[in-house]
This record gives structure tokens, sequence and C-alpha cells, in this order.
């Protein structure tokens, strides 16, 4: 049988995704901080698919973590690089550690998982990548410098692989959501932000959106008419009128 990885396994999306791998009869190995939270969706997973899960309780954001997860799973069919999260506030004033930390999880972790388990894949001659960024990767982000900066560079590093892997029956997808119902808000402390005071997307379709664009091999996966036009928007926007908004959704 089949295993895949996810990181950011708890909840939201990831919890989604390790959903709809089981019911694709996939084993899996799960990762995230809280042991209890993985323990219990393992033991579900297992009941309703009859598939083999493994729990890994670990701080991603930690050196040295993509090793541990190699040395406990050393290859797989199936990565999924969802762990992450932001810091809404002055960057001056958020603490150094906290910065490290997101630096640490959001970009060198994942960077570094898809390095660990490619080799394989591409040995084997299959196997399927998805990295979670954001539709914030195409802005600047005044009030989330890191996490928007963070996302620019899953997308680019995404896309940049996904071509060098072409052909050899190796996929790499990024995933780019928008404003989505998971626990995402509450610890980025932006609850309160017009962000996620306008349409906020259900975990669930967002991650049947990734998977589907996953197993077709799609490079790049931007769910929802509206977030669609944020790259544009981008591209098109007068520099000055991008940093206002982007500064206004956040703030």
């Amino acid at each position: 049988m089949s295993r895949a990885i996810v990181t950011g396994a708890s909840g939201g999306l990831g919890l989604e995704f390790a959903k709809l791998l089981a019911a694709d009869r996939y084993d899996l190995a799960l990762a995230a901080r809280s042991g209890d939270k993985l323990e219990a969706i393992a033991a579900e997973l297992r009941d309703r698919h009859g598939v083999s899960v493994e729990t890994l309780a670990m701080d991603l954001s930690g050196p040295g973590a993509a090793a541990d997860v190699l040395a406990r799973v050393p290859e797989c069919d199936v990565l999924i690089n969802n762990a992450g999260f932001a810091t809404n506030g002055r960057f001056d004033e958020i603490a150094e550690e906290r910065i490290r930390e997101e630096v640490m999880l959001d970009v060198l972790t994942l960077t570094e998982l898809t390095r660990a388990y490619l080799p394989g894949m591409r040995a084997r001659g299959s196997g399927r990548i998805l990295n979670v960024a954001s539709t914030a990767g195409f802005l600047p982000g005044p009030f989330m410098a890191v996490y928007y900066a963070a996302k620019a560079y899953v997308i680019s590093f995404s896309q940049a692989v996904a071509e060098e892997s072409r052909g050899t029956g190796v996929t790499v997808t990024c995933l780019c959501p928008g404003a989505t119902a998971t626990g995402f808000a509450d610890r980025a402390n932006a609850k309160e932000t017009l962000l996620f005071k306008r349409h906020v997307a259900d975990a669930a379709s967002v991650a049947l959106a990734g998977y589907r664009g996953m197993m077709r091999g799609r490079d790049l996966v931007i769910p929802g008419i509206s977030n669609k036009l944020v790259p544009l928007a981008a591209r098109l926007s007068p520099r000055r009128l991008l940093l206002w908004f982007s500064r206004k959704s956040v703030e």
C-alpha cells in the first residue's frame, strides 16, 4: 500500500488532506505538535478506512525537524507540506524567536522535507508533492511581512521544482488558498481583520481542490474565483494601491 506524509495534520487543511488520503487507501504518517489530537485522528482513520496511521508528535519549526521525520518515515509516495503559521503585527515589534520559528516552519522545513523525499520518488519514477502556499504569496504583506514573503518563496520554489521534475513521474503542486476557516487566524491574531471578516472558505472544499489538483499533476491550484483574481491584480495594479489594499486587509 502507498504511504503519504501530512504535516500540520492535527486540524484544518492537514486533517482534511489526511481524510482524503485515507479514503483513497493510503497509509499515513501524520505530523504535528499535538500528540493527543493526532492519536484521536489516527484512531478514527484506522477504524473508518482500515489504513495504517503513524503519528509524529513533534515541533516542525525546530532545527533538524525534517531529518527527524525522514528517520522515522524513510520513504513516501505522497508528501503534503501543510504546516505553517503567520504572525499579525508590526515587524519590529514581533519577538525574534517567533520570526525564526515562522521562517523555519514555513520555508526551511518545507524545503528540507521536499529535498529529503524527492530523490526516492525520482528513483522510483513516481511521487506527488503538495506544498501549501497562499494567495498572500502574490502580494507584499504589511503587518504580515514574514508570512507573505514566505509564501512567495513557496510558490516560486514549488513551480521551479515542478519544472525540474517534469517527465520524471514526480509532480509538485502548489496550493494557494485565500482566507480559510482553520485555526490559522487565531494563531496569527488575525481573526478580527478585514481578510477574515469577508468570505472565508471551508477547509474541506479547499483541501479537496488541492488534492484533486495534486492527483492531476497540476503545478498551481488557486481555489475560488475571487482568489484567482489576486495574481492578476498583483501584476496589473499600481504598487502603491496594492500595498494599501494588502495593509488594510490585515491591519
